[in-house]
């Protein structure tokens, strides 16, 4: 799909939504469900001022919290999935930790590493990482044991097989694994910037609902939409071009 049809295919989907929005907000006519037209001006008219900040905090939180589980995440995955010793060593760590909610961590976080960016940097990490290990380590246990046989032979070292091998075994469950704890992250975003911050969408959002300030309130929640989508559409755009060679 090139990108003229995908914003096609996103200017059609934004256009159906906006016109259930229409609809809904006309049948309902009340003044907790805005007309969009009356959203999209008042998000015109805060955005530089206000909103950006808040977007811009938000998406660095994201940012750094994504950047540091695959740095933790990515080299534990590879070790477990080529080391069966290091599998062993750490899957029981891995299982025990993984199916505890992570937002049922965060008043532990908040006592250790405070109520300001780490702890909310940090809960991003939790959410990505363990599901970036179970998949890259699943996905180079799908590689045949055969394939890493000639380049032993022929002396190939580790950094060798990784960038030929296990690099673009683990890439695309990878980058499925990122898209999938994105969703997850960007809602438990949401909550943790409740907490201890005046910055972050979702500070934003929560203090326009105490002020029943409904058009602020509507005007967030969009550009958390649009924040989802751009992070959701620079991951599409890294698989069709990192992992050209499935299609």
């Amino acid at each position: 799909m090139n990108w003229k049809k995908l914003l096609m295919t996103y200017a059609l989907g934004a256009l159906f939504l906006l016109v259930l929005w229409q609809i809904v907000a006309t049948a309902a006519g009340l003044p907790i469900i805005p007309q969009p037209a009356r959203v999209f001006g008042r998000l015109g008219q805060i955005f530089s001022d206000k909103i950006a900040i808040h977007a811009a905090y938000s998406l660095w939180r994201i940012a750094a919290g994504l950047v540091l589980a695959v740095a933790v995440g990515y080299p534990l995955g590879v070790a477990m999935g080529y080391d069966k010793r290091a599998d062993r060593l750490l899957s029981p760590i891995v299982y025990l930790t993984y199916p505890v909610p992570k937002i049922a961590l965060l008043p532990i976080l908040m006592l250790l590493a405070g109520v300001g960016e780490l702890s909310k940097i940090l809960m991003i990490f939790l959410i990505i990482v363990f599901q970036v290990v179970i998949a890259v380590r699943d996905a180079i246990r799908e590689v045949p044991e055969e394939t890493f046989f000639p380049l032993r032979v022929l002396g190939a070292s580790f950094p060798a097989m990784l960038c030929h091998v296990l690099l673009p075994a683990t890439l695309p469950k990878f980058l499925t694994a990122v898209r999938v704890a994105m969703a997850t992250a960007i809602s438990v975003l949401f909550f943790t910037e409740t907490f201890g911050t005046q910055y972050g969408m979702g500070y934003f959002i929560m203090d326009a609902w105490l002020r029943v300030n409904y058009l602020d309130m509507y005007a967030g929640i969009l550009v958390l939409s649009a924040l989802g989508l751009v992070l959701f559409t620079l991951i599409d755009g890294t698989e069709r071009r990192a992992c050209s060679w499935q299609r």
